[in-house]
């Protein structure tokens, strides 16, 4: 039997990486030419071809026995299979199409697709991705009571489940996602994809049409899969179980977390004061798919941070959510004087702000403004519209300078900016991360509100879904 071919992967376990080399299955595609015409591809193992060709032709009624086989011989180096049988064929094939292998798949992607993916550099977080994993998981009841039945799962970045299938053909799952996205009308650009079964080019084909990622499966991609991945820009896991992975192309896409997804040594803190002039209400307490603003987003802090603090004057709006609730010291001074009370109550030396009309809080944003805490008192993103002051993080050696713009009645807050050590990041590193800057939309008015509504979509009323943006 031919000896599979060996290709250098990545292997990570206990969010520690170590490069190896490990043999993948290989994928072979046939053309099938019978009698002058082109009959299908089949997509199969290298070995023993002759037995493959012969058993196909008995079972799709084509002949009876060897002696209606007049000549059979295979190119492997075209992978073409040229036969001849007795008799003619019928006029009018009616081909079935299996719920195992693809026939009739074209390999070659167009070189305009292939070349826009690669233009687009990814980014992801091993922790999500198996988190993603472990959703697919949970939801996989009749996998794992009758062992029949393929599953797969679109994510986000920060490996929240979007859309899920079944299917007794693993192709059959991504198609079933891919519809239920035009239907629900979410862009698959840049999400993950996670599924049950092993991962071939037909997959990766579909996948890199809906201009998806990132691949993941709980068992093993073959050759080609990985070939097709690497012209296609797609980071291509296999072997996710527990918290051990194999990444087979792009890794530099893929951040390795060293385990756990909680920041050390930060406090996320969650605006929740203001006077909503604009909106006419508390912005906090909007409501979205079941729940409120605010509670979008502590779930969000709760999964990144040990500690989270609600900076607000009214307590008792907020008694369901399990954190500390602080006051302004500086009373109704602004985001300065929330950022300010923040930094003065939190339990850490470094505080993450972020306001609870933004219920996009991307984790892998958090993390990279964060993984940079030590370069200075104050770490800033960037948007296209400029610097974004209420995501951002802050060190307790801002206070002074924050104290001194208080004291003197003065509410902006960048009035202190100039007192300390800033780190700015540029819009175009966020948008790595970002790329449509959705950490950064809130809502000021009920405009704003009513046209974010939408965005808030699932299954199950609490995971985000990115739709699609239509111009106005």
């Amino acid at each position: 039997m031919h000896e599979p071919a060996a290709h250098t992967i990545i292997r990570v376990s206990q969010g520690r990486s170590e490069q190896l080399q490990r043999q993948v299955v290989e994928e072979y595609p046939l053309r099938l030419r019978v009698n002058g015409r082109e009959l299908a591809t089949l997509v199969c193992s290298p070995h023993k071809l002759n037995f493959l060709l012969a058993g196909f032709f008995r079972l799709q009624g084509f002949i009876d026995s060897l002696d209606d086989i007049q000549s059979l011989g295979v190119c492997s180096d075209f992978g073409l299979a040229e036969v001849r049988l007795k008799g003619d064929l019928p006029e009018r094939l009616q081909p079935t199409l299996t719920s195992g292998c693809g026939t009739g798949i074209a390999y070659n992607l167009p070189q305009q697709l292939l070349s826009e993916n690669k233009q687009r550099p990814r980014h992801y977080d091993s922790d999500s991705v198996l988190r993603l994993m472990r959703e697919l998981n949970n939801l996989t009841e009749q996998y794992r009571n009758h062992g029949g039945i393929h599953s797969a799962a679109i994510g986000d970045r920060d490996g929240l489940l979007l859309l899920h299938a079944e299917d007794i053909g693993r192709h059959n799952t991504l198609d079933r996602v891919a519809g239920e996205a035009m239907f629900r009308d979410i862009d698959l650009q840049d999400l993950m994809l996670v599924t049950s079964g092993r991962v071939s080019t037909e997959m990766i084909a579909k996948a890199a049409r809906l201009r998806i990622g990132l691949i993941a499966s709980r068992t093993s991609p073959t050759d080609k899969a990985i070939a097709l991945c690497e012209q296609a820009g797609i980071t291509l896991i296999g072997y996710v179980r527990g918290q051990n992975m194999e990444v087979y192309s792009h890794s530099q896409q893929l951040r390795i977390s060293a385990g756990g997804e909680r920041i050390a040594g930060v406090t996320g803190v969650i605006l929740a004061g203001g006077e909503s002039r604009r909106m006419g209400s508390d912005k906090s307490l909007l409501p979205i798919q079941g729940a409120r603003f605010i509670d979008h987003v502590y779930r969000r802090m709760a999964s990144l941070f040990d500690e989270v603090i609600i900076v607000t004057n009214s307590p008792d709006l907020y008694n369901e959510i399990p954190c500390r609730k602080v006051p302004d010291i500086y009373y109704a001074q602004g985001a300065l004087a929330g950022v300010h009370s923040g930094l003065s109550h939190a339990k850490t030396e470094k505080i993450f702000v972020v306001g609870c009309d933004m219920p996009f809080v991307s984790s892998a944003v958090v993390k990279e403004i964060c993984s940079h805490a030590e370069k200075g008192d104050l770490v800033i993103p960037h948007s296209s519209s400029g610097h974004e002051p209420l995501h951002a993080l802050y060190s307790r050696s801002c206070l002074p300078a924050m104290e001194q713009v208080l004291d003197a009645g003065l509410k902006r807050i960048v009035r202190f900016f100039d007192q300390v050590k800033l780190v700015e990041l540029p819009a175009s590193r966020i948008r790595q991360f970002d790329p449509q800057e959705r950490s950064f939309q809130n809502i000021n008015t009920p405009e704003d509100y009513f046209r974010l509504r939408g965005t808030l979509v699932s299954n199950d009323g609490s995971t985000p879904v990115r739709l699609k943006e239509h111009s106005s």
